[in-house]
């Protein structure tokens, strides 16, 4: 059973092969869209530190500064095993324990979700990677999340809090599944929260998460306008750096 896969006790087989020469920064943030980081590059003058490699292709890791903090990013991938593979290459490169990442969501609730940021408390796990670096547990605690919520009341940037459902399978959302989450206090789906959640915490890393709203599930409609928007809206990214420079 994947309930059962946790195990240390033993070590890995491979495992991420930390540089000698780590670039140090203050805190990394990790965005899903690629036009946030055509945005970064246009805006930010960022200097490339290095990269990590994959069967499609290379993706770059970046470094500049932001109100005298330097701030490492990347572009990560989608789903639970692509963005922790990732965010393990990447804390072998660079030297920081801060790992700020936000994305889009599915709304289980427009009443509640609409306009607003939300800020995950507790993940479903309803993937495989986290039972990998956690013992099996039907939610894991967002660590963190008090911390983003306090910065986001700072600075008056409209937020919600609560759990949310993460999943590999978003084409297997089923209305019985979603009547489920929901009726647990799920407010909103995501594809790694939980996943990324655990690697942290396996790790000794830190990680504040954030998403964004998009296709709200409970209008049983499907909106690939606004996951465009919520992924590739850019003052997600200005929110990133505000509480990136907070932190």
């Amino acid at each position: 059973m994947i309930t059962d896969s946790f195990d240390n006790s033993s070590n890995a087989i491979i495992n991420p092969k930390r540089k000698k020469d780590l670039v140090n920064c203050d805190i990394c943030i990790a965005s899903f869209s690629n036009k946030i980081e055509r945005f970064l590059i246009d805006n930010y003058n960022p200097q490339k530190v290095g990269n990590f490699k994959c069967v499609n292709g290379e993706y770059p890791i970046y470094l500049f500064k932001y109100k005298n903090k330097k701030i490492g990013f990347y572009k990560t991938l989608l789903g639970a095993p692509a963005s922790v593979g990732v965010l393990e290459e990447v804390s072998a490169i660079l030297d920081t324990k801060k790992f700020l990442v936000f994305g889009s969501a599915g709304s289980l609730d427009k009443n509640i979700c609409n306009n607003k940021i939300v800020v995950p408390t507790y993940a479903y796990r309803d993937e495989g990677t986290s039972y990998h670096y956690a013992k099996a547990e039907d939610y894991i605690k967002i660590k963190n999340s008090a911390i983003v919520t306090s910065l986001m009341a700072k600075n008056k940037i409209p937020f919600v809090e609560g759990k949310v459902w993460t999943t590999d399978a978003f084409y297997r959302e089923t209305k019985n599944n979603f009547n489920k989450r929901k009726s647990e206090g799920c407010i909103a789906v995501d594809m790694e929260c939980s996943a990324m959640q655990a690697v942290c915490n396996f790790r000794n890393l830190e990680l504040f998460y954030f998403l964004v709203s998009g296709d709200i599930l409970d209008d049983l409609k499907w909106g690939d306008s606004e996951l465009h928007s919520a992924n590739h809206n850019f003052n997600n990214f200005e929110i990133a750096l505000r509480l990136a420079s907070e932190l």
